[in-house]
C-alpha cells in the first residue's frame, strides 16, 4: 500500500498513546530496508519511533551510513493488483555489516520489494533470527513476513501480512491472521507484532509501542 491516497488516511493515534512521552525509556532500534522498500512504511514507523524518543538506526546489506535506498509507492487505482510508483529516497545511518546485534532492543521490518531480495542473503535471515531468538520485539508489515517465513521463524506463531504474503505464512508453519477488510488491523503474538499494510500504521505502532514499554 502507498501514499497517494495518505491524504485521505487520518494517522489518528489516539491521545492513550502520546501520554506515553515522558515515561517511556529510549530504546535502541533497528530498522531493516533495502531498495524499493515502501514509501509510507519506512517513513512513516521512522518518524514514530523517533518522536517516542527511541534511538533508530536503518541500514542495508551493501549500503553504507550516508548512502540511501530507492523507496516504492504502493496503492490501488483500479487495477486487480497494487501500482508502484517512485517514492523518495530513504537515508541509510548505520552499516550493515558492522552493526552490534547485541546493542539492539527491537527490529522493525517495512514492507513493499526490498523483502523478496533481502531473504536471499544470508546475513540478513541471521540477524532476523537474532531478535526472535533473543525473543526481542519484532514488528514487520505487508511483506515484512516475506523475511520472517525465509528465516524459519514463524513455525507455530500467528503473524498477519499482506494477503498475497499468507502462502508464505502458511507453508512456513505459520498461522496466518486475516486482516481487516480496511486493512487497517494489526496482531500481536508474543512478542512479534504483524499487520497488511500501511493503513494500519496507528494499530500497529501502538502495539509496537506498548511491546517497547514491556521490553
Amino acid at each position: 500500500m502507498g501514499t497517494a491516497n495518505a491524504s485521505a488516511f487520518q494517522l489518528n493515534l489516539s491521545p492513550p498513546l502520546f501520554s506515553k512521552l515522558d515515561v517511556m525509556v529510549s530504546k535502541q532500534i533497528l530498522m531493516l530496508v533495502g531498495d524499493y522498500v515502501e514509501d509510507y512504511e519506512a517513513m512513516v514507523p521512522l518518524q514514530i519511533l523517533k518522536t517516542f524518543g527511541h534511538d533508530v538506526a536503518t541500514v542495508c546489506p551493501g549500503k553504507s551510513p550516508g548512502d540511501t535506498v530507492a523507496t516504492a509507492i504502493h496503492d490501488f487505482d483500479g487495477d486487480q493488483t497494487y501500482s508502484e510508483k517512485p517514492g523518495h529516497r530513504f537515508a541509510i545511518t548505520a552499516d550493515f555489516d558492522a552493526v552490534d546485534l547485541a546493542s539492539f532492543d527491537a527490529l522493525v521490518i517495512p514492507g513493499g520489494r526490498a523483502p523478496e531480495y533481502l531473504r536471499l542473503n544470508a546475513n540478513v535471515l541471521e540477524l532476523v533470527r537474532h531478535f526472535f531468538d533473543a525473543n526481542k520485539p519484532v514488528a514487520a508489515i505487508c511483506h515484512g513476513p516475506q523475511l520472517l517465513a525465509a528465516a524459519g521463524v514463524l513455525k507455530g506463531r500467528q503473524c498477519s501480512c499482506y494477503p498475497a504474503c499468507s502462502p508464505e505464512v502458511t507453508l512456513s508453519g505459520g498461522q496466518y491472521i486475516d486482516p481487516a477488510a480496511t486493512m487497517d488491523s494489526a496482531h500481536v503474538d508474543g512478542n512479534l507484532v504483524t499487520a497488511p499494510a500501511w493503513p494500519a500504521h496507528p494499530a500497529w505502532m501502538r502495539a509496537f509501542v506498548d511491546l517497547l514499554e514491556k521490553a
